[in-house]
């Protein structure tokens, strides 16, 4: 359980430094094609926001419920800066409340891209959105960086250094 306390300390900390980055961008730069999945960085932030909001429904059956995995909640940059603190806060709050029982126990639900009932453990799906958080944050990276911005150094290893060395 510790773990995934430290996994959703780490997914606000990245996505802090992510969005500090990104707001330095024009608008033509967030809504350039950088060739990642959603196309620009804002349908990649945009993207995630949707995903959490997606897995959090599944989790407590609460918030939003994203029907499209392209969906746009936020028509500015600065709307979805907000919305995605909203969310980091959402998963921890979560996360903490969570027992080990709870996390053993099976989830069910319906995938938003294909029919068909799912169901599995809760720990494997909270492990999956860190991990899917960490790889779209390097799709946004790699936007960043064919821009010029500066790299940035969003490496678990680095929260832990920085912010997280309880964890250590």
């Amino acid at each position: 359980m510790e773990n995934l306390k430290m996994m959703a300390a780490y997914n606000r900390w990245a996505n802090g430094l992510v969005y500090d980055a990104a707001a330095t961008l024009s608008e033509d730069e967030l809504h350039r094609d950088t060739g990642a999945f959603f196309g620009s960085i804002f349908g990649t932030l945009s993207h995630l926001v949707t995903a959490d909001r997606v897995w959090l429904h599944r989790f407590t059956g609460e918030g939003p419920r994203p029907t499209a995995l392209n969906e746009r909640p936020c028509a500015t940059f600065a709307e979805l800066q907000a919305v995605r603190k909203t969310e980091d806060a959402r998963i921890i709050a979560y996360v903490e409340s969570l027992t080990a029982e709870r996390l053993e126990a099976q989830i069910s639900y319906t995938p938003v891209s294909t029919p068909g009932l799912i169901q599995h453990r809760l720990s494997p799906a909270l492990s999956h959105m860190f991990n899917h958080q960490t790889h779209h944050r390097g799709q946004v990276h790699a936007g960043l960086t064919g821009m010029g911005k500066p790299s940035l150094a969003i490496d678990l290893i680095y929260f832990l250094r920085q912010e997280g060395q309880a964890w250590l």
